[in-house]
């Protein structure tokens, strides 16, 4: 099932990257990718990041990684919730 979802989540990054030019079209341009990638293409350039991000996240479904890497993103957070074992 990873599989499947992996292949369908990573074609969806593939389009997102290589149909920039029809997002910013259909969607029009996103002030804060504007701001802070530059004056002329930033809406571009941040449609082409989400999708690379989204093929990073098909990856690791694909490959079954995505708890470890889940985990290992929140575990500033989540080590302070375990339990501190007994005290000597």
């Amino acid at each position: 099932m990873n599989l499947i979802i992996g292949l369908i989540i990573i074609t969806l990054g593939v389009l997102l990257v290589a149909k920039s030019e029809a997002l910013l079209s259909n969607f029009g341009r996103i002030d804060f990718f504007e701001q802070h990638l530059g004056t002329s293409g930033g809406s571009r350039f941040g449609y082409k990041l989400i999708g690379v991000f989204v093929i990073f996240l098909g990856i690791m479904i694909l490959t079954n990684m995505i708890g470890g890497f889940i985990e290992w993103i929140l575990s500033p957070l989540l080590k302070y919730s375990r339990a501190l074992g007994p005290i000597e």
